[in-house]
């Protein structure tokens, strides 16, 4: 008899929720983690602490800035108190992996605590124990790719873990790499007083973005003090005391040059997770980008043992693991289990936010797709407007010949919560002119989506 019906290995946001969801289904299960708090890295050092210092930033700088003035509200003397701020981001870290021991507790999922090894195709070693199951999940999920020539010591350069815990604000910060997470934790300390300096490989920012929103985006940071160098890159860097240097050249070869920093962040991606888990003994394999491969069931290449999350070729966003969390331990317990892969949304949380989903219009083009494309600047919304945060655009991307929403694009200081209407649309198969004539309360954000979809048959009624 195997010890369990399913053991999961990892608890992040794919392996946590695999977990509980497989529990709640009637399955014996338990779930590996070294970490000494549950949630991966997503809770304890990824999307869970940025937006608490994201947040918190913001505050300050809105306090700070004086830009609170012309709406009548005068403040004097703010200063920032930064073991604070981290001490709440600590404090709301917390609260959420607690809350997952107790749902661990809950559903009766066992946490086994240490480093999980395969020993064959259905059992585990961990901390020196043998446990079998009927079924395994990999949910192990990525780490920080490393760039060759810049050693990250955690002090002076910095991955995006020891970005979120610098006991100081640097004067000048220098982030390698126009990603998601180096914008959002240069934002955090640009807010905070440091200069920041991006420096990216390719011709723009925010990689696989649509060109449109690349361009504003990059407009919008400069025009927030941001200094953006893009088709550049770093071939080394040197740290003496406090300060780095690092040695930067056109990304088609040139002339080389220096740039000085207090502090680096490198951010140039992440990679999955699978060192140390001895997948050749269970007979997995990898593909030629060391993700784990697997069919419509989330099954490897072996029977029984299953993979979800970033370890998986894909977006590496902790909903779409959830997802893929969940269908998996449906299919672990004999049903059916569901993602639409063509439907994840993403979100950039600067300010404004910046999200997505479905096709940009350039994917759309390459398919050979015939499409309309409506656009609605959040300059003409009356709510943003009325709040002061008119910057960004909503774009949406239908089928020219069946009107149905193939994508949608959005800049807006509420984008993160706008693109969920717009991924439930496309869920539903939802055309342009079903956004259109779906009554929107009024004045808020989201009525810059009902005159994007709209403006796809060119009938807009604010602009």
């Amino acid at each position: 008899m195997a010890n369990y019906d399913l053991i999961v290995i990892g608890a992040g946001p794919g392996g946590y929720v695999a977990a509980i969801r497989a529990a709640q289904l009637g399955l014996k299960t338990a779930c590996v983690e070294s970490r000494e708090t549950l949630g991966g890295t997503c809770l304890n050092v990824g999307c869970i602490p940025s937006k608490a210092l994201l947040h918190a930033s913001e505050l300050y700088e809105e306090a700070h800035s004086g830009v609170l003035a012309k709406f009548g509200v005068n403040c004097k003397g703010v200063s920032l108190d930064l073991d604070q701020m981290q001490a709440e981001k600590v404090k709301a870290v917390g609260e959420l992996t607690g809350g997952i021991e107790f749902l661990f507790k809950k559903n009766k999922v066992e946490w086994l605590k240490g480093q999980a090894a395969f020993a064959s195709a259905n059992s585990v070693e961990v901390a020196g124990k043998t446990y079998t199951a009927d079924k395994i999940m990999i949910a192990t999920g990525s780490s920080v790719t490393p760039l060759p020539g810049v050693v990250v010591d955690q002090k002076v350069i910095v991955d995006s873990t020891g970005a979120l815990a610098l006991p100081k604000v640097p004067k000048h910060m220098v982030v390698i790499g126009g990603g998601v997470i180096g914008l959002e934790l240069g934002s955090v300390w640009r807010r905070l007083g440091a200069e920041v300096t991006v420096v990216e490989y390719l011709d723009q920012i925010l990689p696989g973005m649509d060109a449109e929103v690349r361009k504003e985006a990059a407009k919008i940071f400069k025009k927030q003090g941001f200094t953006i160098r893009t088709g550049t890159k770093v071939t080394g860097a040197a740290v003496k005391g406090s300060k780095a240097t690092l040695t930067v050249e056109p990304a088609a070869g040139g002339v080389s040059e220096t740039i000085e920093a207090d502090c680096v962040l490198v951010s140039i991606g992440r990679r999955p997770n699978t060192d140390g888990l001895s997948l050749d003994k269970a007979g997995v394999t990898l593909n030629a980008r060391g993700q784990i491969e697997v069919g419509h069931d989330f099954q490897t290449n072996v029977p029984g043992i299953y993979a979800v999350g970033d370890v998986t070729p894909g977006p590496m966003l902790a909903h779409k693991a959830e997802d893929e969390g969940i269908a998996a331990a449906e299919f672990c317990a004999g049903l059916t289990g569901i993602v639409n892969h063509d439907v994840i949304p993403g979100v950039v949380y600067t300010m404004p936010e910046i999200a997505d989903v479905g096709l940009t219009e350039e994917e759309a083009k390459a398919k050979g797709l015939d499409i309309k494309v409506g656009k609605f600047p959040m300059m003409a919304n009356s709510r943003a407007k009325t709040n002061r945060d008119t910057d960004g655009f909503v774009k949406v991307i239908a089928d020219a010949k069946t009107d149905r929403v193939l994508g949608v694009h959005i800049i807006a200081s509420l984008a993160g919560t706008m693109i969920a209407e717009a991924a439930l649309a496309m869920e539903f198969g939802a055309t342009s002119e079903d956004i259109a004539y779906t009554c929107h309360a009024h004045p808020t954000h989201a009525e810059a989506l009902k005159e994007a979809a709209m403006a796809v048959t060119g009938k807009p009624i604010h602009m």
